[in-house]
């Protein structure tokens, strides 16, 4: 439990799901920094992007609505804003239509720059000449292009100082601006030669991983992906745009395929691109899941946490696995080699072997004994 000290008092804030061996905090300088510009927000608020929830819970009083691709960062809200006594907000998700009228846009700047654009186009409709407009991060994050993003979709656009690391975005929104049309989704051509679902194309909201193409981990993968045959129940975990899950449904059309993420963009280009058959989850991972119930798990677990490196989504991922498997069931795994995640398969499931392997990734396989 940590705590976070505003002017409109002490916050205990925690990360979703709460783990107290977790170093990393629900806050960082940005959300300091942004906290301590606002002063006490005009009109309706809307925030974008609240990482863990303590943007939204230090304004609670306002009857903010928050907008989030996260699942984890909804859920961490909830329990933030009941930890701290404040009464429910609006959540929203980056799927759901934008309240229609915005008079303070808070927005902490997402690492994809495709997710910063089309939440912007979305949103500008909803803003007014006397808006609020103002991003956060933390120096690293902002760029350039980000700064252009906001000038091109709102208006004229400058940055505060640095402060602990972090930077304010400043917006003017400009009622007369022409901007581009939104370009997301994009869609695009999977290329040949990597089983079932070559030469198809797919539709990607923006955020997913690799939105623009097919990343070559995936490309890796999808040539060495296990047979399967007969009604097997089978979950892509950490599904993104679900071309893992639909090669392998498509291999295998008697297979119940779960597509699986935590992200609302993911679960909605994985939809698209299966037809919707199948069964699409948002969710912390495989917590949802019977234990017991799934013959295989698929999965390319990220290795990033916001800015953060850390293999605590993998850990979590590798042992929802071995709990929702029956027994015999298998965990494949694509990585890079230097994540080292054959260690930590072994030590979850007591083996661990090699099932494909070039000089950047390894295809992993695990069997729940």
């Amino acid at each position: 439990m940590n705590r976070l000290t505003t002017s409109w008092g002490e916050l205990e804030l925690t990360r979703f799901p709460e783990d107290p061996r977790d170093p990393l905090r629900a806050w960082d300088a940005a959300d300091e920094y942004l906290l301590r510009h606002l002063g006490t927000p005009p009109g309706s608020v809307v925030i974008v992007g609240d990482r863990w929830g303590a943007l939204t819970t230090a304004l609670a009083a306002r009857d903010p609505a928050q907008i989030s691709d996260s699942h984890l960062a909804q859920e961490a809200t909830r329990a933030n804003l009941k930890r701290n006594g404040a009464a429910p907000i609006r959540l929203l998700s980056t799927q759901d239509p934008p309240p229609a009228r915005v008079d303070t846009l808070l927005i902490r700047v997402p690492k994809s720059l495709a997710l910063l654009e089309d939440q912007l186009h979305r949103l500008a409709p909803s803003l007014h000449p006397e808006s609020v407009v103002v991003g956060a991060g933390m120096v690293k994050e902002i760029h350039t292009s980000t700064l252009r993003l906001f000038e091109t979709v709102i208006g004229p656009t400058r940055t505060t100082l640095a402060e602990k690391k972090a930077r304010l975005i400043l917006t003017q929104v400009d009622p007369g601006l022409v901007r581009p049309p939104n370009p997301w989704p994009l869609s695009y051509d999977l290329p040949e030669g990597i089983g079932p679902v070559s030469g198809r194309r797919v539709l990607n909201h923006a955020g997913v991983f690799c939105a623009d193409r097919l990343d070559i981990g995936t490309r890796f993968f999808l040539r060495h992906l296990p047979a399967t045959s007969g009604p097997v129940t089978i979950a892509d975990l950490g599904c993104g745009n679900g071309v893992v899950g639909l090669s392998a449904a498509l291999a295998n059309p008697a297979a119940d395929v779960l597509y699986l993420d935590e992200s609302h963009q993911a679960v909605a280009s994985a939809r698209a691109n299966a037809g919707g058959s199948g069964r699409f989850v948002l969710g912390d991972g495989l917590s949802e899941i019977a234990p017991g119930s799934l013959d295989l798990v698929l999965n390319n677990p990220p290795f990033h946490s916001h800015q953060a490196t850390t293999d605590r989504t993998a850990w979590r991922m590798f042992t929802g696995a071995r709990r929702a498997l029956r027994a015999g069931g298998e965990l494949w795994v694509i990585g890079n080699r230097h994540l080292g995640y054959h260690v930590k398969l072994r030590r979850v499931f007591g083996n661990c072997e090699v099932a494909a392997a070039d000089p950047k990734f390894v295809v992993l396989r695990a069997v729940k004994r």
